[in-house]
């Protein structure tokens, strides 16, 4: 219902409108702070608008929305994010539709921030003290008492504490985004998967888009490389080094010269030193100046980032350290079976991309996971690491092998699964000798129970054995060795899938011919 107060007529009295402040629009990409005027009288709202039309607070100026019924109000309540202040009549539809909003306003969206200042034409429908210690509101004023200053006075309070309470609100989210941040970090090896990662982690906790720059200074150098760039940066991903005329360059540059971080709107760079002697400039352009709350939580989140760099150039380092420890191994057994040629390198490629072709193939999800396909190419070429057991009589007899000589060849499975499990106990959780132990193993063990040393069958024998057992086979028909010519293509594909169901895993025989018809020159030597 509609106020009908003959003192409602005039409760807006201008008391000295020169006391206003003069307009100041804030800078074009400053954000307006959200009023919703709650009122069900069309001309409270147009005088109220009137009130307001000039009235800025730090440089921004006011957006006002109009709600004329409490489920109007709700409505725009629950879907327009950051409304700074609610003016609410008390009557309107019901005489408690008002105060039925404001606790809908606290207990169903659950928004505590949002400052309600309640205004009234009948006080006598919601007695002051009753309504202030049962509702959660946050000013109570009659319409009568509210004059132009005094309403200028109400707004400009109503909207410093929620200032206040948006940036403890921030706060707390930007702490925990901080804490989930570092954690994710440190589960990204590559660089610039880690870098990307860094800029999306500032970005969520500015709350802004995904435009910014990751850059990196070796030493004292001065070569700066862009590591990753997303947003409208995204080109700068095929640049090696930082253009010296892009916009960014000289807050960059500065970053880099004085060794801190830089806030010059629109261009931020926060700079980071790590332990390893690696200088890091991270530049976001935030539609609005940063609030200094937010420049203290992006400077706690580099010192987590300049740990991470270390710990991820750490990583590196002992993940290159592992690298060629395993080639080590590989180059040890290939090194007396010279005939093999370059058979474990291709191998290596073979295997990583069955796995992949396998994983696009939805088969075998539970085994094929995203550690397999990372390690998996590695750590085949640790499968025949066992004949550095096989006398040379055997190993390098250009014949065919007798039954005795047959069965000490065949030691040599068992040999390199036993070496490689007593270097992967060693090291803690699954690293290439894990699935290379696997490997040496089980990739002459055959999917019908056939296979040797422990006639394992079927889902028994690990998918990483199951993989390189036809990649192991493939290679070697299609090449010479010293007891054969090798194999034409064609004969090498249709003795792989005769062997299907039998020697080897269907699915894995089924993925490799998938692979073969997509491009027929998968598994030939290039000329």
């Amino acid at each position: 219902m509609t106020d009908s107060n003959a003192a409602d007529d005039n409760w807006l009295i201008d008391e000295d409108e020169d006391e206003l402040p003069a307009s100041g629009l804030g800078a074009p990409d400053q954000r307006l702070w959200r009023v919703l005027i709650v009122d069900d009288d069309v001309d409270v709202h147009a005088v109220t608008r009137l009130a307001l039309r000039n009235v800025s607070f730090k440089g921004r100026e006011l957006e006002l929305f109009s709600a004329y019924s409490g489920r109007e109000a709700f409505d725009i309540l629950r879907d327009t994010p950051d409304v700074a202040l609610v003016l609410l009549d008390v009557v309107m539809e019901t005489d408690d539709a008002g105060l039925i909003l404001a606790r809908r306003i606290r207990e169903e969206l659950h928004n505590a921030i949002v400052r309600v200042v309640l205004r009234t034409g009948q006080p006598g429908q919601a007695p002051e003290q009753r309504v202030i210690i049962e509702y959660d509101i946050n000013d109570y004023k009659a319409k009568t008492e509210l004059t132009t200053q005094k309403l200028f006075t109400t707004v400009i309070s109503a909207l410093r504490a929620y200032e206040s309470l948006n940036m403890l609100e921030r706060s707390r989210v930007g702490l925990g985004k901080i804490l989930a941040g570092a954690t994710n970090l440190y589960q990204i090896h590559s660089l610039r998967e880690f870098a990307s990662g860094v800029l999306n982690q500032v970005s969520a906790i500015l709350d802004v888009g995904s435009d910014g720059v990751l850059c990196l200074m070796q030493g004292d150098t001065g070569v700066t490389t862009v590591v990753a760039a997303t947003g409208h940066y995204s080109a700068l991903n095929e640049a090696e080094l930082m253009p010296a005329a892009h916009p960014l360059w000289p807050t960059i540059a500065k970053a880099f010269a004085e060794k801190k971080s830089q806030f010059e709107h629109p261009a931020n760079v926060l700079f980071i030193h790590t332990q390893e002697n690696r200088e890091v400039a991270i530049s976001v352009t935030p539609p609005w100046p940063l609030a200094q709350i937010q420049r203290d939580l992006l400077e706690v989140f580099c010192q987590r980032i300049a740990a991470a760099f270390d710990n991820l150039y750490m990583f590196g380092q002992l993940r290159k350290a592992q690298e060629a420890t395993v080639v080590a191994l590989a180059d040890l057994a290939e090194f007396r079976d010279s005939g093999t040629g370059g058979h474990v390198r291709r191998v290596q490629m073979l295997s990583s991309s069955l796995a992949q072709r396998l994983h696009e193939r939805g088969a075998y999800a539970d085994e094929v996971t995203p550690q397999l396909l990372e390690m998996i190419g590695l750590a085949s070429i640790l499968h025949d690491v066992g004949k550095v057991a096989t006398p040379d009589h055997i190993l390098l007899k250009p014949g065919i092998h007798t039954p005795e000589e047959r069965a000490e060849m065949q030691t040599h499975a068992a040999v390199g699964r036993t070496i490689l499990e007593r270097a992967a106990n060693m090291v803690d959780g699954v690293s290439y000798l894990t699935y290379g132990a696997e490997i040496a193993g089980g990739h002459h063990e055959h999917w019908d129970g056939n296979g040797y040393p422990n006639q394992l069958k079927e889902r028994a024998i690990p998918i990483a054995a199951r993989i390189v057992a036809v990649v192991d086979v493939f290679d070697s028909l299609l090449h010479e060795r010293p007891y054969k010519e090798p194999w034409p293509h064609t004969e090498a594909v249709n003795y792989i899938r005769d062997r299907a169901g039998k020697q080897f895993d269907p699915e894995v025989v089924a993925a490799l011919l998938d692979m073969i018809e997509r491009d027929p020159t998968v598994g030939r030597t290039p000329d």
